[in-house]
């Protein structure tokens, strides 16, 4: 049996605050789409006051069954279970609403498999509207705000406004559909759409809406699995092969990209096992997110950290996990967070380490020195970089072991912790030990005041 290679921690996890789970059932299959609706940072504040009357925080879960359920995320209490839809869920996206007071109405728009779009109210758990003319799955949803508008993306690219009328939309794109979709900047969308990114730009005349295709770009050589903004700047992609682009938002040109078979791509001599020898899951880019400096990949079973100013790899850890990473995270305090299909849930610590002079260009996936056949002043001066410049290394500090098949994705509500969803059909609240302690005894306390202390009497 070959034995692992993925990092292994003690019982003793130190830095490892989530100490006390929650288990959430209702589900009745894979739990694929966890999604917040409230914003914790208003919010926190309410309960380390110890205040009851703190609006709850929020969160969606769903999945193949084809059902919606809302939780709480502090107590896990179940608060709506939502049906409507006749099979699994596809996407779903959080959106809101102004009712004719300006009161902000909390909704959520989910689509699925049955080529239905639904709007469902958080307050009620009811059904506001159900969209039913879509002529193929809508594997993507996209609020854009500041337009006031939404995008579903499937065979074609509709924009509808908040009444659920449908504002204008594309002809026919393909077969395959729309696999993303991201804001950019000029009222332009990014999507994706096979290995092509299409961009669309929406106009808003006074005789209607329109969505005009404005430019196809065709750099990626497989399907684009992931597209995040970073800011307004730029944008990244990336694919099945392992190519991860960094576009300029404004005129999509190509700002910086890593590419594991970079060379066997361009230069027919080169040597074509190196392709074959991967197994396609292996490089694949299964999930990006970013921070204003840094993209943060989840690769095979990898996780890479890629500095945008300096563009390369600063860190990474070939085999994080067992199985393959489908959804990465940045918290804050430099770590990230990253779940697998192998079950489990783990914490790194991006950490600084002291470069030795001699130890050579590392080479193979996101070759840190950028990529292609440089010449040998060029690696001469990656290796002068190298030696002047700061490495880091992604330390395992927390393994969170409760599901029993694929964690699907996790959301991070801050202080309130963090939920996952797996195959399992489970979703599970980790908690802080320590703090959901400190608030159990000032609830105990605050109870005990309220009593006039009798209970302290024997």
């Amino acid at each position: 049996i070959q034995k692992s290679s993925v990092q292994t921690i003690g019982e003793e996890q130190i830095q490892n605050p989530y100490t006390e789970l929650l288990v959430l059932k209702g589900h009745q299959d894979i739990v694929r789409f966890l999604v917040q609706i409230d914003d914790c940072r208003k919010q926190t504040r309410f309960i380390e006051d110890g205040d009851h009357d703190w609006k709850r925080i929020r969160f969606a879960s769903a999945g193949d069954d084809g059902i919606i359920f809302l939780w709480n995320a502090q107590t896990g209490e179940k608060l709506f279970e939502l049906h409507g839809h006749a099979h699994k869920i596809t996407a779903i996206a959080p959106f809101y609403s102004s009712d004719a007071s300006g009161e902000n109405n909390q909704l959520i728009l989910t689509a699925s498999a049955d080529r239905t779009v639904i709007v469902w109210d958080c307050s009620s758990g009811k059904q506001i509207q159900k969209v039913s003319c879509f002529h193929s799955t809508v594997k993507c949803l996209t609020v854009l705000q500041r337009l006031d508008v939404w995008l579903s993306g499937g065979s074609d690219l509709c924009v509808w406004n908040r009444k659920l009328d449908l504002l204008c939309k594309t002809s026919h794109l393909t077969d395959a559909g729309i696999s993303a979709l991201v804001e950019l900047p000029k009222n332009c969308v990014a999507a994706a759409v096979g290995k092509e990114l299409i961009i669309f730009r929406l106009i808003d005349r006074p005789e209607g809406w329109n969505v005009l295709e404005v430019k196809r770009l065709v750099d990626h050589q497989d399907n684009i699995l992931s597209l995040v903004s970073v800011n307004d700047l730029t944008f990244v992609t990336g694919s099945h092969v392992g190519e991860l682009i960094v576009w300029d938002a404004f005129d999509w040109t190509k700002q910086a990209s890593e590419c594991n078979f970079w060379d066997s791509s361009l230069h027919t001599d080169a040597q074509p096992e190196i392709k074959l020898s991967q197994s396609p899951n292996e490089t694949s880019v299964q999930h990006l997110t970013s921070d204003e400096e840094c993209v943060f990949a989840a690769v095979g079973k990898g996780i890479y950290v890629y500095s945008l100013q300096m563009k390369r790899v600063i860190a990474c850890q070939k085999t994080a996990h067992d199985s393959s990473v489908l959804h990465i995270a940045k918290l804050p305090n430099r770590q990230l967070i990253s779940c697998s299909e192998d079950g489990s849930v783990r914490i790194w610590e991006l950490r600084e380490k002291q470069q030795l002079p001699a130890e050579p260009v590392p080479t193979g996936f996101f070759n840190m020195w950028g990529f292609g056949r440089a010449n040998k002043q060029a690696n001469q001066a990656a290796k002068k970089t190298q030696e002047n410049t700061t490495m880091y290394f992604l330390e395992l500090v927390g393994d969170l072991i409760g599901h029993s098949s694929a964690v699907q994705m996790f959301l991070y509500f801050g202080e309130l912790g963090l939920a996952t969803c797996s195959a399992d059909h489970l979703v599970i609240l980790w908690k802080d030990g320590e703090r959901e302690s400190r608030l159990r005894s000032v609830t105990l306390f605050q109870k005990l005041a309220q009593n006039g202390g009798s209970q302290l009497k024997f």
